[in-house]
Parts: C-alpha cells; structure tokens; sequence
C-alpha cells in the first residue's frame, strides 16, 4: 500500500509516524470494532491518512497491516479496502 502512495514526503511522514509505534503501541490510536476488531488505527500526515496495525503483546511485536486514506463510503477507503485484503467484509 506504501508503494501506491507516490509522494514520497507522505510515505516518509507515514513510515516516521510507524516508528513512533515502537513505544507503547497499544496506548496510540484506537481500537477498530466489526470486522476490524482486533487491530487499532492511528492518524498520520496531517491525519488525512491512517495506519492500522495490530499488537502482539505476548512477544512486543506490532504488525501494520495497511496504511491509507480515510474516506468514508468510498470504495477506496482504507477500512474498505482492509476488509477484502483480510477477507473480512
């Protein structure tokens, strides 16, 4: 997903914003709910676009799993198009 992003100052600020994640990851962001469930959302650039990432508590590992526009209703939406990546929805 990172490499569709084609300006690379956003997927800097988006992999920064992915660092940030090292420390207390379960404290940033917020819990999804529905099909999503499971995994936690955090803003980044300018809180246009987020990330969404899951912890692995038992081994401190933070997984991101999709990083993406949120555009509510559209297709392209970075909820949506979590939902079919992970066969969800």
């Amino acid at each position: 997903m990172l490499e569709a992003i084609k300006d690379l100052r956003v997927r800097k600020k988006i992999f920064d914003r992915v660092r940030k994640l090292e420390d207390e990851p379960e404290q940033q962001g917020k819990p999804l709910v529905d099909d999503l469930m499971g995994y936690r959302s955090v803003r980044a650039v300018g809180q246009r676009y987020r990330v969404v990432y899951r912890v692995k508590a038992d081994v401190v590992e933070v997984i991101v799993i999709g990083a993406g526009i949120r555009k509510a209703g559209d297709k392209n939406d970075i909820y949506e198009r979590l939902k079919k990546l992970l066969g969800r929805g």
